[in-house]
Formats: structure tokens, sequence, C-alpha cells
């Protein structure tokens, strides 16, 4: 395993210095699923969530959460975000969210593609706990990244 890079030499947390390393595109993808009872799955289908559209919104709360991520995450860097999707599947047993983060700078944004699945994901939670309080989130999982030092990787 690799020298974990947010410790200095003594142990301590620090932010790290990514001053000399170069400008690259930079792309995450991340997904993540959340399980409900199936008429849960039919109203949110059927815009009957008396919250409102519940993708619409989720889609949105990842978008935002993605640009948030350095506010939420003490180590990461704030970066400048060129692009931003989330898109959902429905599964037979809930719903996949699908979420891809676009930069060009000098770190990835595999952080800023899982807080948007993780945020998206919460957000269905909580427009649709009136109907389904015991709703599972997970697994939230980095699908792919590609770009900087350490090229491209693809989750097995």
């Amino acid at each position: 395993m690799a020298d974990l890079t947010h410790l200095d030499a003594s142990g301590a947390a620090h932010m790290v210095d990514v001053s000399a390393k170069a400008d690259t595109v930079r792309e995450a993808v991340a997904e993540g699923i959340i399980s409900m009872a199936p008429e849960v799955i039919a109203a949110i289908r059927a815009g009957d969530i008396k919250k409102g559209d519940v993708l619409g919104t989720a889609r949105i709360a990842g978008i935002m959460a993605a640009k948030q991520t350095s506010s939420l995450i003490p180590l990461c860097h704030p970066l400048p975000i060129s692009s931003v999707s989330v898109e959902f599947d429905y599964t037979e047993t809930g719903v996949r969210v699908e979420t891809r983060v676009r930069t060009s700078g000098k770190t990835g944004v595999e952080m800023e593609a899982l807080t948007a699945a993780s945020i998206a994901l919460l957000t269905i939670y909580d427009m649709a706990k009136a109907l389904d309080k015991g709703m599972v989130i997970g697994p939230v999982r980095l699908l792919a990244k590609s770009g900087g030092k350490s090229g491209d990787w693809i989750a097995p």
C-alpha cells in the first residue's frame, strides 16, 4: 500500500501540497444504491411523493454537493469543477445513482463524485422517508477515475 499522503512525517494530518503538480483533465465516476419498499419505488416513478420531484431534487442536491465537497471533507482541495452529471436508474429493489465529475486541475475529483452520489441518495431518503423509514443506502463506491500521475483506474 502506498504511503498515506494526508499524514506528515510525524503522523499528523495535513493538506497535501499540490502546487508542483501539472494541471491535467481528471474525471471520476461513482455509484450508489438506495433500497426501498416496492410501493415507494412506484410512488417515486409516478410522481406521488408529497415533497415533489424526488429524482430531480436529488440530481440538484448531488450537483451542489460535488461543488461543496471541500467544505465538507476537511483535507479536500477546493476545485474548479468543469461538469457534474447525476443520473438515476430504477432497480428491482430501489434506485441506483451514477455520478460523473470532471475538472482540469492538480488533483482528482474522486471525493466529489462520491459526495455527489451520497448526497443524492440521502436526498431520496429525505423525500421518501414518510413512506419508508427502513430504506437502506449503500454500497456507495468509486467506479473509475482518470487523469493525474496515477493514471486510470477502473473498479474490478
